[in-house]
């Protein structure tokens, strides 16, 4: 069963509890950090975005983890099975990055020596720059990239990292993202211990203006689809979680995509697995993601097979990179395999009608911390 929430209201109590558990489509409880009741250093608070295609993408987060911050880009090579990310730490944020309340408003922003990132939203889209002074350029860049945000507009012509004045190539991007869904998924997650709780929202298929430039090359994101995942929460020290996520465009021209996910917190209110189609949700039930295994270990570049238990989604994953770290910091440490290919097969919405996806690209992540 899958309780949804109705009801707008404060997230949390006077006392510091939940007012209400389960999913809604859209941010209708008002997220207060200052009605917590945990220690600043517990609570965290980020806004991750990932904009693509199968050629390449950019990704970039700005996070206020309590005890530690982060402003980080990541450019994906795919066809070069490349990467590269500036991560810009803070030491004891404590909320001074003043990550907004709401996705849908306010200004998200950081300028660091590394990593200057800022984001500007409303309910009609997302204004976005972001400028890495040094960020480097790999042999064959040229090759996956297309006439880009230079012709849209979104940077000058001309213009290239060598106006900032360094020597590294740098990183430039102007982004807009617009026509958001009127539906998306929210989820309010307890925890077992006292007072954790995660409080997540998903927009998925958000429409794309714009792109970024490496050194001379331009690299444009115009027509293709953004998600964003914004968090708001206080976590247990070690958790595993699993998540993937679609946005794509069927053949006829309609907006599709998913976001799938499950592995930590008390679920029993409601899952976070839904299907958007057009701007509206589809809510489905518990997953299953079907990770292949070689000689006991999880094998991540093998095809994967995704179901669920009430019968609406059989796809399978074939995988093309794995976007891997594995960070360890003596008390903190993250193990991540987001692994990036192409999904087929069939999703069934509300109404019953079918969904057919034929290798349509997006992403799904086993994702195991201590932090």
């Amino acid at each position: 069963m899958n309780h949804e929430i109705l009801q707008p209201g404060p997230l949390h109590d006077e006392n510091g509890m939940l007012t209400q558990r389960g999913f809604a489509r859209d941010l209708i409880l008002q997220y207060d950090r200052n009605r917590i009741r945990a220690s600043r250093l517990r609570i965290k608070e980020w806004d991750y975005y990932w904009i693509g295609n199968d050629r390449y993408a950019l990704a970039f987060v700005l996070a206020d983890n309590g005890y530690m911050g982060l402003a980080s880009v990541t450019f994906m090579d795919f066809r070069a099975k490349y990467k590269h990310t500036v991560d810009d730490f803070l030491i004891m944020p404590l909320g001074k990055l003043n990550m907004p309340a709401r996705s849908s408003e306010g200004l998200t922003a950081y300028a660091g020596k590394k990593v200057q990132i800022s984001i500007r939203s409303s309910k009609a889209g997302k204004s976005i720059e972001i400028h890495v002074p040094r960020f480097p350029v790999h042999s064959g860049l040229a090759s996956v990239a297309t006439a880009g945000p230079g012709s849209s507009g979104k940077i000058a012509e001309g213009e290239s990292a060598q106006d900032t004045g360094n020597k590294d190539p740098g990183l430039l991007a102007r982004i807009e993202l617009s026509e958001l869904p009127a539906e998306s998924m929210v989820i309010v997650t307890p925890f077992e211990k006292r007072n954790a709780f995660y409080y997540n929202q998903k927009i998925n298929c958000m429409k794309v203006q714009g792109g970024f430039r490496i050194g001379a090359t331009d690299f444009d994101l115009t027509e293709n689809s953004a998600v964003l995942d914004w968090g708001r929460g206080v976590w247990t020290y070690k958790n595993t979680w699993y998540w993937s996520s679609l946005s794509t465009k069927l053949p006829d021209g309609s907006r599709f995509g998913f976001n799938l996910g499950y592995g930590f917190g008390d679920t029993r209110a409601a899952t976070e697995n839904m299907l958007f189609y057009n701007g509206k949700s589809h809510k489905i039930d518990r997953v299953d993601f079907g990770i292949p295994e070689s000689k006991g270990r999880p094998d991540f570049l093998s095809s994967w097979n995704f179901t669920s238990n009430d019968k609406r989604l059989e796809l399978k994953f074939e995988p093309i990179f794995d976007n891997y770290t594995n960070t360890n910091l003596l008390l903190l440490s993250q193990n991540a395999h987001q692994v990036f290919g192409y999904f087929s097969g069939q999703a069934v919405l509300d109404d019953g009608k079918v969904i057919d996806l034929n290798r349509a690209f997006g992403f799904a992540e086993k994702v195991r911390n201590k932090w």
